[in-house]
């Protein structure tokens, strides 16, 4: 038998030969290109991938755009182990991926950096979100929060005995105001003027009496009464419409009219009357309260009284027939709900008015002192 002996230096050279093979075949699969790697029939339902540390790994340069991921089952695969919490994906590019038969429901995305991924061009059109289990309460249109402020406001708190608060701009509620209430000493009578109403700030249906009753021994009562709906046109104007009766002259009417503040808190009101008969009465009316303190005041008064034709059987003419003005001093007494006022008052005749007083003897100016009381509740 022959024996062959073999030096040092063709071991040291083959040993190197080996130890190199696995580095050459790590540097080819390096280029490799999985562009066209079709892993469509691959099983990978029993794959562990638990042990698997992929935080190191450098994806960013990846190419998926022809991998045909369409038939891939992951539905058993567990990652629950994988650590990619440090995976850097921002420049991968998924546009040409398709999932649409991919089921990902068990699988656990809650550390993955997806921060700078572009999913612009993926087709997610055929994906299956009903067996996914996501918690959306926290969101906007889901449930409130335990703590949310109730919509009424109330915190959860009963309301007790009286119920549930009401605007007060939504209740019925009802008013009695008299502007006018004293004796003239000239004239010997008694002017009142008095409004009462029921309804909301919106809708209302007032009732207005004003006029003079004689004291002496005839006793004569003149007034005009109104009844009317009453509506806001606007923050400082209401509008009113409705039936009237004069009993100075025994006719019905229909009424509308405006009344307000204008500038300078002038209270202003402007009322026509078209009666049966044809004749218009337009009354024009402003007044002031100028205060001298929290308590006193003084009240300037004016009234225009105009009808659109004659009517020679009650005294009257057309265009402008009668102006009044007064001036009163009143205190307000009682949390200003009542007021009494000493004043003068002052009447003339306007126009024609004039000449048809002097022929039935009649008093064309008249003034008087006057006495009084306001109130409202």
């Amino acid at each position: 038998m022959k024996m062959y002996k073999v030096g040092l230096p063709f071991i040291g050279i083959s040993s190197l030969l080996l130890l190199l093979s696995p580095v050459a075949n790590a540097a080819e699969m390096s280029n490799m290109d999985h562009g066209n790697m079709d892993m469509s029939n691959m099983d990978m339902s029993n794959m562990d991938h638990s042990g698997m540390d992929m935080s190191d790994m450098d994806m960013s340069n990846m190419d998926h755009s022809g991998m045909d991921m369409s038939d891939m089952d992951m539905s058993n695969m567990d990652h629950s182990g994988m650590d990619m919490s440090n995976m850097d994906m921002s420049n991968m590019d998924h546009s040409g991926m398709d999932m649409s038969d991919m089921d990902m429901s068990s699988m656990d995305h809650s550390s993955m950096d997806m921060s700078g991924m572009d999913h612009s061009s993926m087709d997610m059109s055929g994906m299956d979100h009903s067996s996914m289990n996501m918690d959306m309460s926290g969101m906007q249109g889901g449930e409130p929060p335990p703590n949310a402020r109730s919509p009424d406001y109330s915190n959860g708190v009963d309301y007790g005995q009286y119920g549930k608060p009401v605007m007060m701009g939504s209740l019925p509620l009802w008013g009695v105001s008299v502007e006018t209430l004293g004796y003239q000493f000239e004239n010997d009578q008694i002017d009142f003027e008095a409004e009462g109403w029921y309804g909301t700030d919106s809708n209302r249906v007032t009732l207005r009496s004003e006029g003079s009753a004689q004291t002496n021994d005839d006793k004569e009562i003149d007034s005009l009464s109104s009844l009317a709906y009453w509506k806001p046109l606007g923050i400082f104007w209401n509008g009113e419409a409705g039936i009237a009766y004069n009993t100075e002259n025994d006719k019905s009417a229909i009424m509308a009219g405006i009344a307000g503040t204008a500038p300078y808190f002038v209270e202003t009101d402007a009322r026509a009357y078209l009666y049966t008969d044809g004749q218009v009465q337009l009354d024009l009316g402003a007044a002031y309260e100028w205060r001298l303190d929290q308590r006193w005041m003084v009240r300037p008064e004016l009234e225009l009284t105009a009808f659109s034709k004659d009517d020679t059987d009650n005294g009257i003419t057309k265009g402008f027939n009668e102006f009044e003005a007064e001036v009163r001093l009143a205190y307000e007494t009682f949390s200003r709900q009542l007021a009494p006022y000493v004043g003068f008052s002052y009447e003339s005749a306007l126009g024609d008015a004039r000449d048809l007083r002097r022929q039935e003897d009649e008093d064309v100016d008249s003034n008087s002192l006057t006495a009084g009381v306001m109130f409202w509740f």
